[in-house]
């Protein structure tokens, strides 16, 4: 994995998107320590499937929004489901 400056990633924006096109990962740094902050992947097909459907597989019906749970309850479900799909 590369890293590199916010200033740098400012300067070749074209190319370091190129190169997430392409494939690679690029890692963000920050602060006087220039600790890695943020990542740059490649946008996946998976990222596009709904809450609802990981619900499912992971939860069965109850994590799909069919089922008696409450409403506060799914919205749960579905803000951790969010984080742990966002969080790789």
């Amino acid at each position: 994995m590369e890293t590199m400056s916010i200033g740098k990633l400012k300067a070749q924006l074209p190319a370091v998107l190129a190169t997430v096109r392409n494939g690679g990962r690029i890692g963000i740094l920050y602060g006087k320590n220039k600790r890695t902050i943020a990542m740059l992947v490649p946008f996946s097909e998976a990222e596009e499937t709904s809450s609802y459907e990981i619900g499912k597989k992971y939860f069965g019906k109850y994590g799909s929004g069919n089922g008696t749970f409450s409403q506060n309850y799914k919205k749960l479900l579905k803000r951790k489901l969010y984080e742990k799909l966002h969080s790789r």
